[in-house]
């Protein structure tokens, strides 16, 4: 059995290992947590750890800068210089790299040589004290609750040639729960996520889970139409989250993005909504602090391997409802112009009044429909940011300012670009998790939309 090493004795064997013009390693330990349980009964739990190398050879020739990076999971010593010895001879035969750039020179984090942080066992011990009070109030009432919890901590060392040494925790945690009738006639969904498992507002979970249960005892038929809709923070985060992801400035120059301006160029300063609404990323967001240097383990249109190190600085991707900025790698910034500002791993949506939440939104709606969360969201057209996708775990009807019952599920296809021209209100900004990607980007920070002619495509017969 090969003996266990520090993920920084890893990085520094790989670096020593190095016969190339440049080298970068990033080692990340993730170490979670998770707990599940359905019909009013935990069912698992689990703790995982593992531990992954990536390697990036770079090597200089007449012609230019040729790169290739090469990753393996749980690398001893022996196995990093062999992945050292891979990624060297994919770098010389590649083809001479678009992005190449300086590595980025060297600095020490203070907490370098500290240990990577082990998985999280006792976090969740308190949810479980909790579910076990709500399972029984669930089961008197006709009702199963089901969902799932994870606590995780992903620890990033990175080192280069150029004398990086880098170290970043990363913790993460998300819930989602689901209520469904005994019948599983009736379903609601609630999900948040946060830094520790204490910033997460369990009873507003149920409370959220239980309502909407409630609306859901009168069912209303309604045909497909352009309706007054209402997103909550979790669709909100969704379709944000799209957008995001859809903002590369490489895209955007080629004329391959919603982002492109007619005629060439991007649409950097372009006003997207009449609404104030600022849309940014931060490493130190309160809540939702996260990496905050660049950690790329292959180049990509909105990645670079040469940026790997590189500060990530707070950014406004939209500006009081200006388009303010694009993803842009160094490589990108000289191409189009735009100033380096690299991919961050938060996002949070502000609007100008933080008063208003989603049950004023509610009591102010003459007739219109509110939402619960979106899924099985996909692009249809790239150059409008058109998407399509279902709505789920409950469609409600509002008149008169209150809900006055849960209607059929539907298909929608809507640009979330396209519908920032047709917003009527924008609500308190709070911590939620995407249904659809909150696996994938658990640090969102979003309020409640109202959308004018939301467009509901087609009535569908999803539950």
């Amino acid at each position: 059995m090969s003996e266990q090493v520090s993920p920084q004795e890893l990085v520094e064997r790989a670096l020593d290992a190095s016969t190339t013009d440049g080298c970068i390693v990033i080692a990340s330990n993730d170490a979670s947590t998770n707990l599940r349980w359905a019909n009013n009964t935990l069912t698992t739990n689990g703790v995982t750890e593992s531990v992954e190398v990536t390697v990036i050879a770079t090597v200089a020739g007449a012609d230019g800068i040729r790169a290739a990076s090469v990753s393996r999971d749980s690398a001893d010593l022996d196995q990093v210089v062999a992945l050292v010895a891979e990624a060297e001879a994919a770098a010389r035969a590649s083809t001479v790299a678009d992005d190449a750039a300086e590595l980025i020179p060297g600095r020490t984090s203070a907490d370098w040589d500290a240990s990577p942080v082990d998985a999280p066992v006792a976090a969740l011990g308190d949810l479980a004290h909790w579910l076990g009070d709500i399972f029984g109030a669930a089961r008197d009432a006709g009702q199963g609750r089901y969902g799932y919890a994870e606590h995780s901590v992903a620890t990033t060392f990175l080192g280069s040639s150029t004398g990086l040494r880098l170290r970043h925790e990363q913790p993460s945690v998300r819930v989602e729960l689901t209520g469904r009738s005994t019948d599983g006639t009736r379903s609601a969904w609630s999900g948040q996520g946060a830094a520790d498992v204490a910033s997460i507002d369990l009873p507003a979970l149920e409370a959220d889970v239980a309502k909407r249960l409630g609306w859901s005892e009168k069912r209303i038929a309604l045909d497909a139409g352009r309706y007054e809709t209402i997103l909550p923070p979790s669709a909100v985060a969704d379709l944000m989250l799209y957008a995001y992801w859809s903002s590369g400035a490489l895209d955007a120059h080629d004329g391959q993005s919603v982002f492109a301006k007619p005629g060439g160029g991007t649409r950097v300063g372009e006003r997207l909504t009449d609404l104030a609404i600022t849309l940014r990323s931060d490493p130190a967001m309160r809540g939702q602090q996260a990496t905050p240097f660049v950690a790329a383990g292959a180049s990509s249109r909105m990645a670079s391997v040469f940026d790997n190190g590189a500060p990530i600085e707070p950014t406004e991707w939209i500006r009081d409802g200006e388009l303010a900025a694009l993803i842009c790698t160094r490589h990108s910034a000289q191409l189009t112009g735009l100033p380096f500002t690299p991919f961050g791993d938060n996002l949070e949506l502000t609007a100008p009044d933080p008063s208003v939440g989603l049950d004023d939104m509610v009591a102010a709606t003459d007739r219109g429909l509110l939402l619960t969360c979106l899924w099985y969201i996909r692009e249809v057209d790239p150059q409008t940011l058109l998407l399509t996708g279902l709505t789920r775990d409950g469609v409600f009807l509002v008149e008169g300012g209150e809900v006055v019952g849960a209607v059929n599920n539907f298909r929608f296809n809507e640009s979330p670009i396209g519908m920032l021209q047709r917003l009527g209100q924008a609500g308190r900004t709070e911590e939620t998790l995407g249904r659809e990607f909150g696996d994938y980007f658990t640090r969102t920070r979003m309020p409640a939309l109202r959308v004018a002619e939301f467009n509901m495509s087609t009535v569908s017969q999803a539950s």
